[in-house]
């Protein structure tokens, strides 16, 4: 195996690093030789297990610092970065950026009960959305980033689909999509390319918290010419395609990552 990004001082910062489609990244680019920084928020009783997948990435002999905070507050993006800007030192640069974080609110829009309210909407996008452009300016400013840079985000086919509970998260997936647009036009003097993967259907516990996720897991084996939902893997070997020199000119675009799922 080629490890590319060995010896380089080259750094992915992966916001939302502790399971799911971030862990798998986060997997894949240890296996390549890149250094890692990871963002998570967790409870107690599930840290054990996320430090022995950490310890697990570590003997891929690659350095990792992870930090257990909430990377969505806008208020504490300057002290991380502080912290992170100590461990670089001089010479070590954020070469990846990546936004893995699901955190939204999956209510009805009417009906009895909790149904989704307007501040719902605005938590899930700062969440989910707003939260990747914190972390890419306050990075830029800090001049933290690789002169060759990359900005990925997950997005879903819930930004164009319309699924029952999903208005937030979808709402915060369009916003996702055009911050990234955006990103890739105003940062590109500055050397740095950001694209959207959209996953296809993928098993995480993310996706299982959705309303009538095992409805959508059906649908989608149905609809995928492969005849399987997508994996974590297969979404982490897109994030390290696009971490590669030879994707340098790939930038503000949204790819599916779906074994063609978007087809149908």
């Amino acid at each position: 195996m080629v490890r590319e990004f060995e010896h380089t001082n080259s750094w992915a910062l992966i916001l939302g690093g502790s399971s799911g489609l971030g862990l798998a990244s986060a997997e894949k680019l240890a296996k390549h030789g890149m250094n890692l920084i990871i963002l998570h928020r967790d409870r107690k009783v599930n840290l054990p297990k996320i430090h022995e997948e950490f310890e697990s990435l570590k003997k891929e002999g690659i350095q990792l610092k992870s930090f257990n905070v909430d990377a969505t507050n806008s208020e504490k993006i300057q002290e991380n970065l502080s912290e992170i800007k100590s461990l670089l030192s001089e010479k070590g640069k954020i070469k990846v950026l990546l936004h893995s974080i699901a955190k939204g609110n999956l209510k009805p829009m009417h009906g009895e009960g909790n149904t989704l309210s307007s501040l719902d909407f605005q938590i899930t996008i700062q969440a989910m959305a707003l939260s990747l452009y914190d972390w890419v300016k306050a990075t830029f400013e800090a001049q933290l980033f690789h002169e060759d840079a990359r900005v990925i985000a997950f997005t879903s086919e819930g930004n164009t689909k319309a699924w029952k509970n999903y208005a937030a998260v979808s709402a915060a997936k369009v916003t996702l999509e055009a911050i990234t647009r955006n990103i890739a036009l105003e940062f590109a003097p500055y050397g740095i390319k950001a694209n959207c993967i959209q996953a296809g259907m993928t098993d995480t516990f993310s996706f299982q918290q959705i309303p009538g996720s095992d409805q959508l897991k059906g649908h989608a084996l149905k609809r995928n010419p492969n005849q399987r939902l997508t994996t974590p893997q297969d979404v982490a070997n897109v994030v390290y395609l696009l971490s590669k020199d030879e994707a340098k000119w790939i930038t503000g675009t949204v790819i599916p990552v779906d074994g063609g799922e978007h087809l149908s």
